[in-house]
């Protein structure tokens, strides 16, 4: 009789393991996120420099073991006959073309990726303001057909010979500035009604205008009641800045054909200054983080960079057409420079890309994630003392790369998921948690001494 009460204790015990092992699973779902590669910690400080307006193929599409310029391209040329080759383009200003959502599904024109020139001739055929998006300034089209390399943007080719260049890198959503900026911070482009999350409508184009006010115009400010990362950032207090260099806006606020020079500021929302309209960021009290890059400059000299870091440029050092190539460049290099020269380099990632593809050529056909994007292919470099060298990343990538690698690090894994963040909104989904998404731990050798810094010069010769 003792043996049977114990073998029935045994077997109740074997159940009520069995049914907490069972609730234990469906707390734990077999998607939930893998524990993240524990050298990701080594990093203190995620530095996101987001530039304008460049196609991977326009600025890599030579580069040697990089995923660039097929033989035999020729792109149909509507207004002039025949085709147009893609050509290296010692030009310093460039035009390039449209690159609204509509500009972006006719550019890839159903995979075929041939509508780029015809794109750009319509633009300039129809624009009376060349700063707007959805203009060009060149009156033949062929000039998002030019790329650079070596010779135009060497210091660009010397961190992807040095660190990791990605070469499947695509902009988040298939539209122009704006959206991709409101993805860098927050993995959606909306608009709402009101300061409630789920207020907030899915947009790619507009997210400036409401639809409950018709006729808006760009005294009207937006409201961005999504759920953004400075919320996960603030509420596990994490540190943050956003920079932002003083000077003038290169886009139109609207899709409108006029609009005056608009200033920019840490004190001027804006295209790449959206963080103030953020619900969020009004209500935890953070528009001091919306700072300047004079601060961002200070703070790496200093020792005082904050975990994460966004940088965002001002129009005359953009990059964006028609801004000189070589003043990005010479920006941008002052930037890292400055992180290299200061005590936070050794634990630092500076994750380097450009917005948008800006109308200019690019061979390879966006993966679909949903209604939103992918849009084209961008360039984007990884630059960190732990950082893989001369590393070239094939992964499928976007911007959400960067959020999902900021959460792995600071957040242990949360993501801007609706159902966990405590903020519920719409979203189409999880940006992140997208199964062809690549993780940008495998850009980094974590067993590496760190790699000392690469100080170039701000202004190398234009060859």
């Amino acid at each position: 009789m003792r043996l049977r009460v114990v073998a029935w204790a045994l077997l109740v015990a074997l159940l009520l393991a069995a049914l907490v092992a069972v609730d234990t699973r469906a707390a734990h779902p077999p998607h939930a996120r893998k524990s993240a590669e524990p050298g990701i910690h080594k990093i203190k400080h995620v530095i996101v420099i987001m530039q304008e307006n460049r196609s991977f193929d326009h600025y890599f599409g030579t580069f040697p073991g990089a995923d660039g310029i097929p033989q035999g391209v020729c792109v149909p040329d509507p207004m002039h006959g025949g085709c147009v080759r893609p050509y290296h383009d010692t030009h310093d200003e460039n035009a390039g073309g449209p690159h609204g959502r509509w500009n972006s599904r006719l550019d890839v024109d159903g995979g075929r990726m041939d509508g780029f020139v015809k794109e750009a001739e319509n633009g300039w055929r129809n624009c009376r303001n060349r700063n707007n998006p959805l203009c060009t300034q060149s009156r033949t089209g062929t000039d998002v057909m030019g790329y650079h390399d070596a010779r135009e943007i060497p210091n660009y080719w010397a961190y992807a010979r040095n660190f990791v260049l990605q070469d499947h890198m695509f902009e988040p959503n298939a539209s122009w500035s704006l959206p991709a900026h409101l993805f860098m911070v927050s993995e959606w482009s909306a608009k709402c009604e009101n300061a409630s999350p789920m207020s907030c409508i899915n947009e790619l184009e507009n997210p400036s205008k409401t639809p409950f006010q018709r006729g808006n115009s760009l005294h009207v400010a937006p409201r961005y009641s999504w759920t953004d990362l400075t919320y996960l950032l603030h509420k596990q207090q994490v540190s943050w800045r956003y920079y932002v260099f003083r000077g003038t806006e290169p886009d139109c606020r609207d899709d409108g054909a006029f609009c005056d020079a608009v200033p920019q500021g840490a004190r001027t929302p804006g295209i790449w200054n959206p963080l103030p309209y953020f619900e969020t960021v009004q209500r935890d009290d953070q528009l001091r983080n919306i700072t300047t890059v004079s601060s961002f400059l200070h703070a790496a000299k200093t020792g005082t960079l904050p975990a994460v870091s966004w940088v965002n440029p001002a129009g005359a050092v953009s990059e964006h057409p028609t801004a000189r190539v070589s003043a990005g460049q010479t920006y941008v290099t002052r930037l890292v420079n400055a992180v290299m020269r200061g005590p936070d380099w050794p634990s630092t990632a500076i994750f380097l890309a450009w917005d948008d593809w800006g109308g200019f050529y690019d061979h390879v056909i966006p993966p679909y994630v949903d209604e939103n994007g992918y849009g084209l292919r961008v360039p984007g470099i990884v630059i960190s003392p732990y950082a893989r060298k001369g590393f070239i990343d094939h992964q499928i990538l976007s911007f959400d790369a960067y959020a999902k690698f900021i959460e792995d690090d600071f957040l242990g894994g949360q993501r801007l998921d609706p159902s966990t963040d405590g903020r519920p909104d719409p979203r189409p989904d999880v940006r992140e948690n997208v199964p062809i998404l690549g993780d940008l731990v495998r850009d980094f050798d974590f067993q590496q001494a760190p790699r000392p810094p690469l100080i170039l010069d701000p202004h190398p010769p234009w060859r």
